[in-house]
């Protein structure tokens, strides 16, 4: 099964590569309908949102820190943050070494695990265990120690989709910064989403 190669791609080629020397809104929108495991347990991406390092609601723009290093390359790596103190938040690096980018997991359609994830999360709700990106890294089992490691290598594992996924875009959600941009995309349709993407937003 194809595998990601280590900060550039995955998949074998064509259709099925992900590229992750590209921008993060290029990543964000492609990785949409791929299937993310950790340990084995995951779902199908199903809600993405693209940051750079010129973008004012980016962990990035405020240059190279401690805290956001990992960001900064190489590509094809996890950047985990802890939001609001509470919920440890799954990225992907993307970009060339030394520009700060990446694209936030916010959604899964849970397809393995699914047990692992029901005790995690607390709810047998499917629809629940991962719509949004507290709920993903909770479900993945997600915290600090997965930083920098990288998505070629176990516990990851990144699989191509198995046809065509219709992908919408909008604008990013939870942010007060760079509210405008449309760097949220999301497998229209999908009832896994965190919040729909408004029909007039949508493109």
């Amino acid at each position: 099964m194809p595998m990601p190669r280590r900060g550039r791609e995955t998949g074998g080629g064509g259709k099925e590569a992900i590229d992750f020397l590209q921008s993060p809104v290029s990543v964000a929108r492609a990785l949409i309908g791929w299937t993310v495991l950790v340990d084995g347990v995951g779902g199908v991406i199903v809600e993405t949102e693209a940051y750079d390092m010129d973008d004012e609601a980016s962990h990035c723009y405020v240059g190279l820190t401690a805290r956001n290093a990992v960001m900064f390359g190489p590509p094809g790596h996890a950047y985990v943050y802890l939001s609001y103190g509470l919920h440890w938040c799954l990225n992907f690096v993307c970009r060339a070494e030394g520009h700060g980018a990446g694209v936030l997991i916010r959604a899964l359609e849970p397809t393995h695990g699914i047990d692992r994830m029901i005790e995690r999360r607390g709810t047998t709700a499917l629809r629940l265990l991962a719509s949004g990106p507290g709920r993903v890294g909770q479900a993945l089992g997600i915290d600090r120690s997965f930083g920098g490691l990288a998505l070629d290598a176990p516990p990851f594992q990144l699989l191509p989709p198995s046809g065509e996924t219709d992908v919408a875009a909008g604008t990013r959600i939870g942010i007060s910064k760079a509210i405008d941009l449309p760097w949220r995309f999301v497998a229209a349709g999908s009832r896994f989403l965190s919040k729909p993407i408004p029909r007039e937003n949508a493109s």
